[in-house]
């Protein structure tokens, strides 16, 4: 009967992490900070600089009932050599954290944490080509290769180069990962910062909701990722918030050119601290994805040990969870 048992436990759990990422249910979760710290530091020293997520906080964010997690990470510190083979220590970091994941029967979102470029330098530069991209992604796709259990999310806001060249970089990018046989969920943030409240302002002629406007994947497998923060720069460095009717709005906005453009939207970022003004700007942020179909999911800004007194920070402390958490759980 033990034997039985187990062989249920484990058929249930296998089954449950192989719908993870690839059965179209909404994905909800929280950003795993760490592997990203310390970007002035390359490569840096584990464990002092930069550390990975413990899958005791995972486990404890799927107890919650989130099915998502998105892993930052810098691409020096996984490709210390632009087209060179990847680092096999990083790569088994990154291993183990997805592997953790898998066993939850969650996603885990690869997010390349680097805002568009690579040692300072721009993609599209000379010291950057835009084939870079893609070579570090055709990599990452030798040694994750489960689509049920891992996500590509391309590069995370990348500022440092127009949006209109962004987009054709990203279109390239998803088009040679499909090439090589990729069948994973692909996560394409819009140019710039990403910003939902900016989507429709110009960069050079041309804004995001132009440039994706005409964005294909032949595997119809993607969504467009956007962050939004609710200060008044809507940066997320401060511990103001602004009026939850104008978030109601933006979160609205983007909403209506997604279902015009039969787009899905992804929420990769947002985060506010925990005072009852920004709280109700999380609620406000929170009913804008609710029973909206161009929503396909949303991971908060963020988690970790080492985040120490971040106001934004969802990581449980001796008092419990944080008041933002029963905010989340609404949209759940």
């Amino acid at each position: 009967m033990l034997g039985l048992a187990l062989a249920v436990a484990c058929f249930f759990f296998s089954h449950l992490a192989a719908a993870s990422c690839l059965d179209g249910n909404r994905m909800t979760g929280v950003n795993l900070s760490g592997a990203e710290f310390a970007a002035d530091k390359l490569p840096g020293t584990i464990f002092k600089d930069y550390v990975y997520p413990d899958p005791a906080d995972m486990r404890h964010f799927q107890s919650l009932g989130m099915n998502t997690f998105r892993l930052p990470f810098l691409w020096e510190r996984i490709q210390p050599q632009l087209l060179g083979p990847l680092d096999e220590a990083e790569v088994h970091r990154i291993e183990e954290t997805v592997a953790a994941a898998r066993s939850l029967g969650t996603c885990v979102i690869l997010d390349v944490h680097n805002y568009g470029e690579y040692r300072g330098k721009p993609i599209g530069s000379t010291e950057v080509p835009r084939a870079a991209l893609a070579d570090l992604w055709t990599r990452l796709l030798a040694r994750f290769k489960d689509p049920e259990n891992t996500a590509f999310g391309l590069m995370n806001e990348p500022s440092k180069l127009p949006v209109a060249e962004w987009a054709a970089v990203a279109q390239e990018t998803l088009n040679i990962l499909r090439k090589k046989g990729s069948r994973h969920l692909i996560l394409v943030p819009g140019g710039s910062w990403s910003g939902a409240h900016s989507w429709f302002a110009k960069d050079n002629g041309v804004s995001n909701a132009d440039a994706f406007r005409r964005f294909h994947d032949p595997a119809d497998n993607y969504m467009i990722e956007v962050h939004q923060y609710a200060d008044a720069d809507f940066s997320g460095t401060s511990n103001t918030c602004v009026d939850p009717a104008r978030l109601g709005a933006i979160m609205a906005d983007i909403a209506v050119w997604a279902n015009s453009t039969r787009r899905r939207l992804f929420l990769g970022e947002f985060g506010v601290p925990a005072n009852q003004q920004c709280l109700q700007a999380l609620a406000a942020i929170m009913d804008g994805m609710k029973g909206n179909s161009a929503w396909g999911g949303w991971t908060y800004w963020t988690s970790g040990k080492w985040l120490g007194n971040y106001p934004f920070s969802l990581q449980p402390d001796s008092n419990g969870d944080k008041p933002q958490m029963t905010i989340l759980k609404t949209g759940m």
